[in-house]
């Protein structure tokens, strides 16, 4: 047995000592043949560039065309992995901290003209008095007659304490060109837009994006709210959020867990790309019921807070499913001063489930990247405390809400700038209105909403019409169409036909909404919209009747009294530990 046993053994080595230097070549031939073809096709490509501008009948913009060709080949790959010129650099390092130097305003082109959108609240736009609407006319004397928005936002921005004066075209205003001289400041977006206390007892905070102050702007406001006696829950709204920071994810997670809990892991082609991330500082609260919000809109890092907190059964998930990415993006340097932002990982929240809902890596017969079943062939996975959740497909959440859908007349009025071209001149005429909670559109603000809106401008969507004049060239196609048919589409169009005075009628209370937000923008900022929109939000309902109905939060995460009192002896320990220090 014994000299089977080693006999056994010496094959085995035999067998590692023949494969391994096999695998080894293998390796190396398939990596050498890969460097062959890379360098074969970059001299092909070489080759035929200099051939193009040598011989092509026109001049070429050199830049622009190798910034499309590098464009075409990462758009194949996926839509995260991309070329980021150096003349785009800095905008997308504004991105990463949230901070530039400038006046401090969204600004928005149309018609060939670059408007003031809306200032941010106590910036140097607002503090000089610019408002939504103004049509930005000249930049320290130069006419940006022709400029686009990103050539007026390259003008507006600079170093801070520096000065630009700017002249607008106010309507409405008798006095319509305005002269600002203005001192640039250190711009920082907070990306909480907003918290505060709603339905009596809930602190609310939201967070907009994943830069390098996300969790510490979190953590200032959870312990303002905390401060206050009459906060018993918390909802994080992430509803929108695209992401960002993967580290940012982590540290805000680690504000409502255990230090030391496992949040992610990375997986990619290398094993540098394989990374474990905990949390590493000690948490504000493992205790408080805690709700997140999400929707198709939060993606990414936003979805690494959302699935972490619901793998570790910490926050019950409420809204409509998240976008699906889960795929990890690295910056790479290169030469003169541009970046190359790759993907090289996917990520694995605390329960092993990947959250990614598109394949990049395999296409369907159209070439599309194939979708990750979402539905009861999804691959299951459990929670700390049991519960069943789904791979792939984003985040499900466990109290599904799903959005209302606006009508396609709504989005007409929002696209076309009807609602924000009638709050500019309705803030001309009203110096002040109540409280965002308190405002109300009035019958009166809302006939006079419909007259301003001319009907010979107003443009509908040619969804119904464009679909009603495909069916009837079918059934003349077909041979369906003769007299009575005909006659019968006859009568269909008629009652087909828009009536814009009935229509804004009919979807009133849609056009209510965006016309109230709009107006109390130009009063409140963006908070005084997301008091308003609090006032009308049935997802921030359903979270605080969930925290008001005895039992329902732990029953959603399956705690049973010991689990709680388990967490509540731990917090109770760490609070004496920091009394001692």
């Amino acid at each position: 047995m014994f000299n089977k046993k080693l006999r056994n053994i010496a094959v085995a080595m035999a067998v590692t000592a023949v494969v391994a230097p096999a695998l080894t070549i293998a390796q190396t031939t398939s990596t050498s043949s890969q460097d062959l073809r890379i360098a074969r096709n970059l001299d092909i490509f070489n080759s035929l560039f200099k051939e193009l501008n040598a011989f092509y009948v026109d001049s070429l913009d050199v830049d622009k065309s190798m910034e499309t060709a590098i464009n075409a080949m990462l758009d194949d790959v996926d839509p995260y992995t991309e070329y980021i010129p150096a003349s785009a650099r800095e905008d997308f390092m504004v991105i990463s901290t949230g901070e530039y130097g400038g006046i401090g305003s969204y600004i928005y082109e149309r018609n060939g003209n670059v408007y003031i959108s809306e200032p941010y609240e106590n910036s140097p736009a607002a503090k000089a008095g610019l408002r939504p609407g103004d049509r930005i006319v000249m930049i320290d004397g130069d006419s940006v007659a022709g400029w686009n928005s990103s050539k007026v936002s390259e003008r507006l921005k600079g170093q801070a304490s520096t000065k630009l004066q700017l002249v607008v075209a106010r309507k409405y205003d008798p006095d319509s060109i305005k002269t600002f001289d203005i001192t640039r400041e250190k711009i920082k977006v907070d990306p909480v837009s907003y918290y505060g206390v709603t339905h009596g007892n809930t602190g609310y905070i939201a967070l907009d994006t994943y830069n390098e102050h996300s969790a510490a702007n979190v953590k200032e406001a959870l312990l303002k709210l905390k401060a206050n006696s009459e906060v018993k829950n918390i909802i994080l709204d992430l509803r929108g959020n695209g992401g960002g920071l993967l580290e940012s994810a982590v540290q805000l997670v680690g504000l409502f867990v255990p230090k030391g809990t496992q949040v992610l892991q990375t997986r990619g082609k290398t094993k540098q790309q394989e990374r474990t991330y905990k949390t590493t500082e000690e948490p504000i609260d493992t205790q408080i019921p805690l709700a997140v919000l999400v929707d198709g809109g939060t993606a990414s890092a936003a979805e690494i807070t959302a699935g972490a907190l619901q793998d570790l059964d910490r926050a019950v998930v409420l809204g409509s499913r998240s976008f699906g990415k889960g795929l990890v993006q690295a910056t790479r340097q290169l030469p003169f001063d541009a970046l190359f932002k790759v993907t090289v990982s996917k990520y694995y929240i605390p329960s092993g489930r990947l959250i990614q809902e598109l394949d990049y890596s395999s296409k369907d017969e159209n070439g599309a990247p194939k979708h990750t079943a979402v539905d009861s062939t999804a691959q299951k996975y459990t929670t700390a405390h049991g519960r069943t959740v789904t791979g792939g497909g984003g985040i499900t959440p466990d109290i599904k809400i799903e959005p209302s859908q606006a009508s396609r007349l709504a989005y007409n009025i929002v696209r076309d700038g009807w609602a924000f071209d009638y709050a500019v001149k309705y803030a001309s005429e009203h110096p002040t209105i109540p409280a965002p909670e308190d405002f109300k559109i009035t019958d009166e603000i809302f006939n006079d909403f419909k007259a301003f809106i001319d009907p010979s401008r107003f443009e509908y969507d040619k969804v119904c019409e464009t679909s009603f004049n495909n069916l009837k060239k079918t059934a003349e196609a077909e041979g369906y169409l003769n007299d009575e048919t005909r006659d019968e589409f006859d009568r269909l169009e008629k009652l087909l036909k828009h009536d814009l005075n009935k229509d804004l009628d009919l979807h009133r209370n849609d056009i209510e909404k965006i016309l109230a937000r709009e107006i109390i923008k130009s009063y409140y900022y963006q908070r005084g919209q997301m008091v308003y929109a609090l006032g009308q939000d049935k997802v921030t309902d359903r979270a605080c009747e969930m925290f008001n109905k005895p039992g329902e939060y732990e029953r959603i995460l399956n705690i049973t009294p010991a689990k709680k009192n388990a967490g509540s002896a731990r917090d109770k320990t760490k609070k004496n530990k920091s009394r001692k220090k």
